[in-house]
């Protein structure tokens, strides 16, 4: 077993990594939290590293939430709504997930890293309807959309224990119609729900590595603000950082695929 200062300086560093990527790019950048626990870190169990990740993965949404809000980029209405209905999905998806072998976990883990770089690779318009609210009268139409989709985008992130704003993003637009900037917004809503289910979930099975969890916070927190200042200097070349973040969630994806192939 490595010393324990060497494991918070490894889990710092890879969270810095996440935190980077995710100011930087505009999310997506917990998917690598696993991987990067289970073979950067050196955590042994992968339902460990996924009970870790997700509380850092809620934690960051929620940091990532105010700006959001105070920039009045989020429908709370339509965000509580699919959330509350994600949260079923994602208890009920974290429990699957501790009941299957954990080599098998991390192999469905690495094709779906694949398949979500495939899909960021595509490009997602930003037009929609600015205006768009769940009230008494859209309620008819929205309400079954959200809950549906929140229920199934919910069961995938507590099953893989990600964010999922990857899959959130999409599902808000499709379900409302609102733009993609909203879209961002809101989904921090459900992607803090979501990791704070599916991190109970696990903490309540004595799957969470608490010390390990705090440090890559912090190493997030700081990776974080480097990414935002790093995307303020390249906004020019922001149409670039998205195929190229998508390239690297396809290589680890690949990578953890065949190491669970081999194993």
């Amino acid at each position: 077993m490595m010393p324990s200062l060497f494991t918070d300086l490894l889990g710092a560093f890879f969270g810095s990594i996440v935190g980077f990527v995710l100011a930087l790019v505009g999310g997506g950048g917990s998917i690598l939290a696993v991987p990067f626990l289970v073979y950067g870190v050196g955590v042994a169990s992968p339902h460990v590293a996924i009970g870790t990740a997700t509380v850092a993965v809620a934690a960051s949404a929620f940091a990532n939430l105010m700006p959001h809000w105070r920039a009045g980029r989020v429908k709370w209405r339509c965000g509580a709504v699919f959330a509350a209905a994600g949260v079923i999905g994602a208890l009920a998806g974290a429990e699957l997930a501790k009941s299957v072998d954990g080599h098998k976990l991390l192999m469905l883990f690495g094709a779906l890293m694949i398949v979500v770089g495939l899909v960021m690779l595509r490009r997602r318009g930003a037009a929609g309807q600015e205006g768009v609210r769940l009230t008494a009268e859209t309620a008819r139409h929205l309400l079954p959309r959200l809950i549906a989709t929140g229920l199934g985008v919910g069961g995938l992130s507590g099953f893989f224990g990600i964010g999922g704003g990857f899959l959130i993003v999409p599902g808000l637009m499709l379900a409302t119609g609102m733009p993609l900037t909203f879209a961002i917004g809101t989904s921090l809503v459900a992607v803090s729900a979501f990791g704070a289910a599916t991190a109970s979930s696990y903490a309540a099975s004595g799957l969470v590595d608490w010390p390990l969890a705090f440090v890559f916070v912090l190493g997030g927190v700081a990776g974080g603000l480097v990414g935002a200042a790093a995307g303020r200097h390249l906004s020019s070349r922001k149409a670039w950082l998205g195929p190229i973040f998508a390239g690297v969630v396809i290589s680890v994806g690949s990578y953890v695929l065949l190491r669970g192939l081999l194993a």
